[in-house]
């Protein structure tokens, strides 16, 4: 089927607009799920990959179900890297945090690949976690090391990070609830001074 080319939305400079195509060919892909315990039993999927031969139903079905490692690298983004809260004031830092936050979560995706050559394993069997905590151990020592100790270093950072494997988890289901009970104070929804003044006025 062909989609046309929708209105120019607000956020989209008319140069990039114009170089859009007019309409987009798409494929329109339904699914069946076979899987037990699963609420969706058919999916429809909406692709660009429009060779039937060589982009099957069962390939585009696999590869949808794939996108819960976008769940697990946002969740490694937020929680693991501290981005669920940003602690910076203007836009434009708010911006320079997240691109910080981005350029140390590849860097650190980087380095797990080559651990995952090393072992001879995929990057996604290894734990972000552990590479984190491994490279933060073996950091200092990096900087200060000399050359010939420091490619030594490393080959031992990359079996390091290869030692932590995660297990094969496949139609893992996690409740979205807090394990932790919050403590029972109320928000501080002003200025700490403030706050300090309205206690010390109340006692």
């Amino acid at each position: 089927m062909a989609q046309p080319k929708p209105q120019r939305p607000d956020w989209m400079d008319e140069a990039t607009y114009q170089a859009l195509p007019a309409q987009l060919e798409l494929r329109e892909v339904r699914v069946r799920v076979r899987q037990r315990g699963f609420r969706t039993k058919v999916v429809v999927v909406v692709t660009t990959l429009l060779d039937a031969d060589a982009y099957t139903a069962e390939d585009l079905a696999d590869l949808y179900r794939l996108r819960w490692h976008a769940e697990l690298d946002l969740r490694s983004l937020k929680i693991t890297l501290g981005m669920d809260v940003l602690r910076c004031k203007s836009p434009a830092m708010v911006r320079k945090e997240l691109w910080a936050r981005l350029l140390a979560y590849n860097l650190i995706r980087a380095v797990m690949a080559q651990a995952a050559e090393e072992q001879g394993a995929d990057p996604r069997e290894l734990s972000f976690t552990g590479a984190l905590q491994a490279l933060t151990a073996f950091g200092e020592r990096l900087l200060n090391a000399e050359e010939i100790q420091r490619d030594e270093l490393y080959e031992w950072l990359l079996l390091t990070i290869g030692a932590h494997q995660v297990g094969d988890r496949p139609d893992r289901v996690e409740p979205r609830a807090r394990k932790r009970r919050p403590k029972d104070y109320p928000n501080l929804n002003g200025p700490r001074h403030q706050a300090r003044n309205f206690q010390y006025a109340k006692g």
